[in-house]
Order: structure tokens, then C-alpha cells, then sequence
């Protein structure tokens, strides 16, 4: 098949009376839509990948039972409604929630969707043989049962307040049983077939995957609504780089949609002048932030190296020496040179909604170089006849690396410069956002691995409740050679206290105390040095002005809705 010969559109919100479009008389018939996530997508499994763009490439094929739309409301997708406490679907003990398919939905091979499809998918991800990205959408699962073929019952093995970690956005989407039944545990990442070509319910079908290159979806034929999407293919491109990936859309006019635009902001408005298309974008819970190796990344470890068997880092876990970084860096400067109004100063993880916003770090939106320098003499950092601060003969000399980007080359070239003010030596280093979001165990380079002392990059979470996220750091969500280096904690945080908090949140009710212990949690991964936040970034497209259809959603996939886009007439 021919790349050029593809298409693609979308239907969610338009179904939930979401958006307000034309409506789409044939599926197919605005002929192809071409979209650039110049991060190429890796693979087509969320489970085995912690990268967005894989996560979002896998999301027009792979569907959860509900997802978030672009006010951040929960809205039924695979199901007729969300279970609540008053609709009986949530137990009154809280200890169960019971979902109901929608009756005759298909996968795109033509057999039907069943509840034993949800069991098989929980299995998979909580199989301790293997790894999985996903496993915190799982905490506290203690079965998923087939009530009957469209009835599926989640037990947990505490009460759950907000029982909506599983199945729930497009990081937990259903997997197919028949195609994974082989692909348990530490087979995984064996399955090539399926995690390149998954068989989903979403409105398009993979026709061929390229890995970190590109994918060509075509229109699902069993899709549940006849009449979408109205594009009947997609090229999704991967590769070059934000800047060129923008000028596609809004100057050359080659692609349709280009994804997570961090482009300078007077370059972005040079293009949108042009009139060929325009950014757009909102803001959820992307933080451009440093996750601090808590463990030692030397290459003499070999096998050990940046694990928690190969012992701590010599000098991260010192709070002095990550505050002083953390002092060090004038993160307006580095909102002005790359963001615009694209981006805010935060000084923690958990920025929104505003409820979950804490105060306790606003220290660290006032840059103190001096104060900085006092800590690091205080901590007996000596700055040697080289400029380089040194204490029992280690050098206070980091490796800092993130994926390739023009904006994050310059913040690592500004970062660079601010910490030399206060003796510290900085190496830098890009991969391309391929390797590095791509999840792959064989590779050095992924940011799960950290072969570095710190490493920069954003993501954020499904939905308004950050649970499920926050849980990405306790002990247990440490990638390493046992897990196939899959999890959520790259810092290598590891905190009793921590995960005895996350357990206190999964059976707190009340959101305002919901609010406060997330906080603490914020405030816990802050003062350990764990993480060093600097940007809440606003996520940010380039779409091409013939496009309908589609409402920018921070909260879940950005292509959540593509069944309802369609082409202008």
C-alpha cells in the first residue's frame, strides 16, 4: 500500500454530543489525513511503552471502556455509562465498580468484544513475570471477573473511592485475549505481531507500522458508528523535529496536524501568519521537569548500573546538593526563551487542577544563586582550581540528557550556564525522542534506563485525579532488568512513608482531602531532590485550517476524538 493513499477522522465527543460538527454522510470519504509526532511512535502497545507518542499512536486503534474529554468529565466509551455509587454500578463498600459494554461491539477483525477481553488485559498488565507501564491503572486489584459476555466486575482489595484506574483513558485501553494470549509475563515484548499490529474496536485498523518511522492506519470496517470516521486513512509520520514539524502544517501545508509543537513562540507566530493553519492548545498537568537519579548510573557497574542493587548515586541523595540545583536555575528565563505563553513556572509535579496545587515549593520560583552556593559550602562541596565543586575526591559533575529539540537544547544550554555559577560541572546530552520515549529493553538510552545522573522530559496523567500517577513512584514502580526496565519511578525514589500515603489516597473519599495528601505526595518526591520541576507546559499543536472536528484535549489522548474530524468543504 502506497503511504500517500490514507486518511482518517474521528467520533467520540461528537457521539457524546461533545462537539458540535457537520454531520458525516459516508465513512471514508474525505480520503486521507496526515499527521506528524515528530517523536516517531516505537510501538503500537501502551502497556510496554511509558511514551506519549506511543501511547497516542496506539489510541486511534486501542480503546479503554471510558476516557476524558477535553474538560477533563469522564464520558463512556465502550460502555453505556459510568458506573457510579447511585446507579448501583460502584458497591456501596466501595469495594467493587461493575461496567457494562455496549452491546454488539467488535473488534476490527470482526469477533466480538467480551468482558473475558477486560480479564485477559488485566492479567496481562499484572502478570509479576513481566513489566508493565501501566500496572499503577491497576493498584489494589485484587480480581476482574465476567459476570456474563458483557458484564465485567473489578474487585479491589481495599475500598477505592475513585475506582477508575483500570480500563479508564488511553494509558489502560482493552486488549484483544486471543491475540496477547500468548504474550504473558516476560514474553511481552517478544510479540512482535501484536504489539506492532494490535486488533482494537477504535475507528481505525494498523495497514502497515514502520517502527520509529511510520504508521498508515486504515478505517476499522467494524467500527460501532457506520458513518466514521470520514477520513478512510491515516499516515502518521515520525521524525525531524518540532520546528519542521510545524512548517508541514502551517506553512507547506504537507500535513494536516503536527503534535507537541515546543517551538520557540515567535517562530510559531511567524508561521501561523501564513493563514495555511493555526496552534492551538490547553493546559492539564505537563511538566517539563528533571527526574534526579537516586542511583548510581556508573558504566563500571555493568549490569548494576542505575539500579537499586548497584547502590545509591554519590551525591544526589544529598537534598542539599538537588535544593542547590533546584536554586540555581531562573526558571522564567527559561519560560521567556522556549515557552511563551505556552508555559508556567511550577515548582512541583502535580501543578492542576488547582485544588491539587501545592504551596510549600513556591521557594523555587525565585532563583537564589547565592543561597545556592551557601548550601553547597554548608554541605562541604569545595569549588576546585577548575571552578568544578569536589568533596572526597568526586567532582560535582552531572550528565544531563533529554530528547532532541531545539527548546530543550536550549534550556539544557541555559541550565548549563546557571550551574556553573554554583560549581557544578554539567555534560550534556539528546537522544532522539524515538529512542528515548520508546520503551525498548534492549536499548541504553530510554529514559526508564537513566543512564545519567538527570534527564528532562514532560508527561502527565489521564483524567483530573492524580492517584494513579502519583502512585508511579512508590518502591515497587522502580524500572530495572527484572521488569524489563518498565515503571514509573526513573528517579529510583524509594520511600515506605511514600507508599503508605498512596494507600492512605486510594481510600480517602473526600476531595478535599483527596487534595491535601496529594500534596504531601508532591511535597514528599520535592524535598527527597527526586524531581526538579521547572515548566508547566501547556500542550500545544499545529493544525491545518481545513480541519473539523477536533477539540484539544489535555487530559487523554490528543487524538481522542479523530473518528469525528473530517475536511472542510
Amino acid at each position: 500500500m502506497r503511504l500517500r493513499n490514507l486518511l482518517s477522522a474521528t467520533a467520540a465527543a461528537a457521539a457524546l454530543g461533545a462537539l458540535a460538527g457537520p454531520a458525516l454522510a459516508e465513512r471514508g470519504a474525505d480520503g486521507q489525513v496526515n499527521i506528524i509526532y515528530w517523536q516517531a511512535v516505537s510501538i503500537l502497545n501502551p502497556y510496554l511503552s511509558g511514551g506519549t507518542k506511543d501511547v497516542e499512536g496506539a489510541s486511534l486503534v486501542l480503546e479503554p471502556l471510558a476516557r476524558y474529554d477535553e474538560t477533563g468529565t469522564m464520558v463512556p466509551w465502550l460502555v453505556e455509562e459510568i458506573p457510579t455509587v447511585e446507579n448501583g454500578g460502584v458497591s456501596e463498600d466501595l469495594m467493587s465498580i461493575t461496567w457494562k459494554l455496549k452491546p454488539g461491539l467488535k473488534w476490527s477483525d470482526g469477533s466480538d468484544v467480551t468482558a473475558a477481553d477486560a480479564v485477559f488485559t488485566a492479567d496481562y498488565c499484572m502478570d509479576e513475570t513481566g513489566g508493565c507501564q501501566q500496572v499503577a491503572n491497576y493498584a489494589d486489584v485484587a480480581s476482574v471477573e465476567a459476570v456474563d459476555d458483557l458484564t465485567i466486575k473489578i474487585t479491589f482489595t481495599v475500598p477505592k473511592p475513585v475506582p477508575y484506574g483500570p480500563f479508564v483513558g488511553a494509558q489502560s485501553p482493552i486488549l484483544q485475549a486471543a491475540q496477547f494470549a500468548d504474550c504473558k509475563g516476560a514474553k511481552a515484548p517478544e510479540c512482535t505481531d501484536a504489539n506492532f499490529g494490535p486488533i482494537g474496536t477504535g475507528p481505525y485498523v494498523v495497514a502497515e507500522f514502520k517502527p520509529n518511522d511510520v504508521v498508515v492506519y486504515e478505517a476499522n470496517p467494524h467500527y460501532r458508528e457506520a458513518d466514521k470516521p470520514a477520513f478512510g486513512s491515516v499516515l502518521l509520520k515520525g521524525g525531524g523535529d518540532a520546528v519542521s514539524a510545524a512548517r508541514s502544517v502551517m506553512e507547506t501545508g504537507e500535513f494536516d496536524y503536527a503534535w507537541n509543537m515546543q517551538v520557540e513562540p515567535e517562530i510559531l507566530a511567524q508561521m501561523e501568519a501564513r493563514g495555511i493553519g493555526k496552534v492551538i492548545s490547553a493546559y492539564g498537568t505537563s511538566v517539563e521537569r528533571f527526574e534526579v537519579n537516586m542511583t548510581n548510573p556508573d558504566p563500571d557497574l555493568g549490569d548494576l548500573r542505575s539500579t537499586v542493587e548497584g547502590g545509591p548515586h554519590p551525591f544526589l541523595t544529598d537534598p542539599k546538593v538537588t535544593r542547590a540545583l533546584s536554586m540555581a536555575i531562573d526558571r522564567e528565563i527559561l519560560v521567556e526563551a522556549g515557552y511563551g505563553a505556552a508555559g508556567q513556572v511550577t515548582c512541583n509535579v502535580l501543578p492542576a487542577p488547582d485544588l491539587f496545587n501545592s504551596t510549600a515549593n513556591d521557594w523555587c520560583k525565585t532563583p537564589d544563586v547565592d543561597g545556592a552556593n551557601a548550601l553547597l559550602d554548608e554541605a562541604g562541596w569545595v569549588v576546585g582550581s577548575d571552578g568544578v565543586r569536589e568533596k572526597d575526591g568526586v567532582k560535582l559533575s552531572l550528565l544531563y540528557q533529554t530528547s532532541t529539540n531545539s527548546v530543550r537544547q536550549g534550556t539544557q544550554a541555559l541550565i548549563k550556564q546557571m550551574w556553573q555559577e554554583i560549581g557544578v560541572e554539567t555534560e550534556l546530552r539528546n537522544i532522539s525522542g524515538s529512542v528515548f520515549f520508546g520503551g525498548d529493553p534492549s536499548s541504553p538510552d530510554t529514559f526508564q534506563k537513566l543512564y545519567a545522573d538527570v534527564e528532562m522530559f514532560t508527561n502527565n496523567f489521564d483524567g483530573t485525579d492524580p492517584e494513579k500517577y502519583m502512585a508511579n513512584w512508590r518502591c515497587s514502580e522502580i524500572p530495572s532488568p527484572k521488569n524489563n526496565w518498565l515503571g514509573g519511578n526513573n528517579p529510583r525514589f524509594c520511600s515506605e512513608e511514600y507508599d503508605a500515603l498512596v494507600q492512605t489516597l486510594a481510600g480517602t473519599a473526600k476531595i478535599e482531602e483527596r487534595a491535601e495528601i496529594a500534596k504531601q505526595l508532591n511535597d514528599m518526591l520535592m524535598e527527597s531532590g527526586a524531581i526538579i520541576p521547572l515548566i508547566h507546559r501547556g500542550r500545544v499543536a499545529a493544525m491545518a485550517n481545513t480541519i473539523e472536528g477536533h477539540a484539544m484535549n489535555p487530559w487523554d489522548s490528543e487524538l481522542w476524538d479523530i473518528a469525528s474530524w473530517s475536511r472542510a468543504k
